[in-house]
């Protein structure tokens, strides 16, 4: 017996003990979903034993974490009024007694650092011996620390436009656990929104911990709405198709159970969600109902033409099964090839998604077929789409332009192809940490304010090893540190350094009783003074702990970058290291540039690379499912050629737009070709029935294969389309543009298919239309009709 002969009736026969276990199942995936946990710390792109990623652990071991600032900035002026500013203080101090946070600093916690001549030390005091009590007094304060302090500028306050800070460090345990989310949620955000409206001021929020933390909620919040747009949506364009309320129910049962998995399969296997694994419910929603379209449609189309249910019944199970399984098994393979990415996150999400493209082919081909079993036969009001005019008239344009305008669809496939490639040279290479999370959102507002303010909140780390202890406090080493401080106040994109050399310069201000004109490096002579004053104090040692390691051989240089992209980071990178080749000499120094937003960075030039090859592999994998299928050369080609020029024309719009190459748009190319192909794979097979019906003849073959699966082809283009383009309403410009280009690019294969295809099926019809070169598979795939009867007359008896 045929294998999808014996699948159907295996189907129909077990109908009662298949629901029971798919009852179990989804109860089980159901109770799984507890177990989904929200990502706290961001997506490394990087393999584990990458160089980049093990000088940033080994950053990690000297120092400890980096990213546990939460900064609070204002720049309202009448914070300089009494009553505000002793506010403005309070809160941080506030701050000080819950458990998550390590300490603060403010204004109101400004030590002076200050010489003591008698016992030959630096000693500090507070900037204030009291709260002020008047306007006076504040404004001293302020005058003060504006044009006397310049070790806190930059840190604390700006002095060209008059902003102010407070830096909050969580502790270090806690940065990447669900304490920091409910901290920022519970105790932060109450707090700062209760003293701007006490104080009528607008407070300005930053820092990694913070934005992660807004950036996972709104990820979370987004999950929901995707989820119900998609099922919205989708359901309202089958039902424009099918004007049929039990075919609508029947396919959102189908997908709403495949969202249950979906989550279920997450929870079992214990990942996080993260942004990509935030898509799969919708994704296999909007995948499913393609799957529910052509099962239905068969299913009707066969009634219409015999009306014996049962008949029908079979023939959908065995003749479409057959197609949806390849078409499931060719997007799940495209999905598949991130495992090859050797990144985590992609990792995740290519074995999610595919296990659940399978999952909800499996649950359309049994749930679909066996409701149908226990329902009456569809009435003529359910079968009135399919002899729609509109849809008949879009498949006789169709029919017409292949029959007689050959010429003119290659003519315009070759402009497209040069035009693309053109587009295709203006592309750009991008990312960063931070472009595409939700510009409208008061989080990213203040991330530009801060960006504006003090050059940026994304650290990059410089780690200097003198290979000796205390070799940091050399002034040679020092000086060397100084040569790199100068180029990198040059560049606008980073802000000012915060390391050992402003602690230095400090002590040298305050060798000279505080005068801000000695804030600066000490000659060789001065050393020597200023360096017995440092070995008598403690207070030093204290403040040097954020700076050097405890054997003085590790010293850090922490700067701040703006949002800046791959391409302008490169060129920053290599400025710096030109620098530190020539002030650094590698036989006495090792100096190594890391930091979370350079990992994300390289983790970017990687995933693009790893993803190209991905998408390689994905169109190797399909070339022998080809293969598998036809046993001809020239059929992988015209099936090959159709799906790559969607591809080519979306990267080419992509130049002419703007949008530039990043993680998030190089996934378009691999989950679109995956989608498409599923097309080609519906007509080819039904393509194949025909040559063996019709006896070889290509012509009468294609312009039934065009017939039957046009409308299909068309309807679940549709659906795909606009069920991709939900992910548009995103806040994530990651996902806008992942929605948008896979909507795009999936438009742009449905005419493919459905002009180019059939148009190089007729052109290149003497060299495919003979047994030799279009050989049966190893396995008989397709039963023949006649086979189908037969079985429904056993069946029957």
């Amino acid at each position: 017996m045929n294998f999808w002969l014996s699948i159907s009736r295996f189907i129909l026969k077990g109908r009662i003990p298949i629901l029971i276990v798919l009852g179990a199942i989804t109860y089980f995936l159901g109770s799984q979903m507890q177990y989904m946990r929200f990502s706290h710390s961001e997506a490394n792109l990087l393999p584990k034993n990458h160089p980049v990623n093990l000088e940033y652990n080994h950053f990690l071991e000297v120092f400890g974490e980096e990213g546990n600032l939460i900064i609070l900035a204002t720049q309202d002026s009448t914070v300089f009024t009494t009553d505000k500013f002793n506010n403005w203080n309070n809160l941080s101090q506030h701050f000080d007694s819950f458990p998550q946070v390590d300490f603060s600093i403010s204004i109101g916690d400004i030590k002076k650092l200050k010489k003591d001549t008698a016992n030959e030390k630096f000693v500090v005091e507070p900037l204030y011996d009291k709260k002020p009590t008047t306007d006076k007094e504040v404004l001293a304060i302020k005058n003060e620390l504006f044009n006397n302090l310049p070790f806190f500028e930059n840190f604390l306050y700006n002095k060209q436009t008059g902003t102010i800070r407070s830096v909050i460090y969580i502790k270090k345990e806690i940065v990447n656990t669900i304490e920091r989310k409910d901290f920022i949620f519970n105790v932060l955000n109450p707090t700062i929104e209760k003293f701007e409206k006490e104080n009528n001021i607008k407070v300005r929020v930053s820092g990694m911990p913070y934005i992660r933390t807004m950036n996972s909620q709104n990820i979370i919040d987004e999950i929901g709405i995707f989820v119900g747009l998609a099922l919205a949506i989708t359901s309202l364009i089958f039902f424009f198709f099918f004007r049929s309320f039990r075919a609508t129910y029947i396919t959102m049962l189908v997908v709403s159970i495949g969202v249950i998995w979906a989550f279920g399969f997450i929870g079992l296997f214990r990942y996080e969600i993260s942004v990509l694994t935030a898509l799969i419910p919708p994704l296999i929603i909007v995948i499913g109902v393609p799957n529910c379209v052509f099962l239905i449609n068969k299913y009707q189309q066969e009634v219409k033409s015999h009306g014996n249910q049962a008949k029908s019944l079979h023939r959908v199970i065995s003749k479409i099964g057959n197609a949806t399984l390849m078409t499931n098994v060719t997007t799940a393979s495209g999905f598949a090839t991130f495992v090859f990415t050797k990144s985590k996150m992609l990792n995740e999400f290519g074995i999610i998604a595919s296990i659940n493209i399978l999952a909800i082919f499996m649950l359309s081909l049994l749930i679909i077929p066996i409701i149908y079993s226990f329902l009456p036969k569809p009435k003529d009001k359910h079968l009135k789409h399919l002899e729609k005019k509109w849809i008949e008239s879009i498949v006789d344009w169709m029919e017409n332009t292949v029959r007689h305008s050959r010429i003119t669809v290659y003519i315009l496939t070759v402009i497209l192809i040069i035009a693309s490639i053109i587009g295709v040279y203006m592309i750009r290479v991008s990312g960063s940490l931070i472009e595409d999370m939700p510009k409208g959102k008061p989080f990213f507002e203040d991330i530009v304010f801060f960006e504006k303010e003090f050059g940026g909140i994304m650290p990059l780390e410089i780690v200097i090893d003198t290979k000796r202890p205390k070799g940091v406090m050399k002034l040679s080493t020092l000086k060397r540190m100084e040569k790199l401080n100068e180029i990198i106040d040059e560049i606008p994109e980073l802000s000012p350094t915060v390391s050992v050399l402003n602690l230095v310069k400090y002590s040298k201000q305050a060798f000279y009783n505080g005068n801000p004109k000695y804030y600066q490096l000490p000659t060789s002579q001065e050393q020597s003074f200023i360096l017995a004053y440092t070995k008598n104090s403690s207070t030093n040692s204290d403040l040097l702990n954020n700076f050097v390691d405890s054997t003085g051989r590790y010293a850090r240089m922490t700067t701040f970058m703006k949002d800046i992209g791959t391409d302008k980071m490169e060129r920053i990178e290599e400025r710096l290291q030109a620098r530190i080749n020539k002030e650094f000499p590698a036989e006495n120094y090792t100096v190594t540039m890391t930091g979370k937003a350079l990992v994300f960075l390289k983790g970017t030039n990687y995933l693009i690379n790893n993803l190209v090859l991905s998408l390689s592999l994905a169109v190797l994998i399909i070339a022998i499912f080809m293969a598998w299928m036809f046993r001809s050369f020239q059929m992988i080609l015209i099936s090959i050629i159709p799906n790559m020029l969607p591809l080519l024309m979306t990267a080419g719009l992509m130049g002419y737009l703007g949008v530039p190459i990043k993680p998030s748009t190089i996934l378009v190319f691999s989950i679109a070709f995956g989608i498409s192909v599923d097309d080609t794979i519906h007509f080819l097979a039904k393509y194949r029935q025909e040559l063996q019906a019709n006896h070889w003849k290509v012509k009468k073959s294609v312009y039934a294969a065009l017939r039957e699966t046009g409308v299909s082809m068309f309807y679940t283009s549709v659906v795909l389309f606009f069920g991709f383009l939900v992910f548009i309403v995103s806040s994530f410009g990651g996902t806008i543009a992942l929605g948008g280009l896979v909507s795009v690019t999936l438009l742009f294969a449905m005419v493919s298919n459905l002009l180019l295809l059939p148009s190089l099926l007729l052109s290149l019809e003497q060299r495919i239309a003979n047994k030799k070169v279009f050989k049966k598979p190893a396995i008989q795939i397709i039963p023949k009709e006649n086979e189908i009867d037969e079985e429904i007359d056993n069946l029957e008896n």
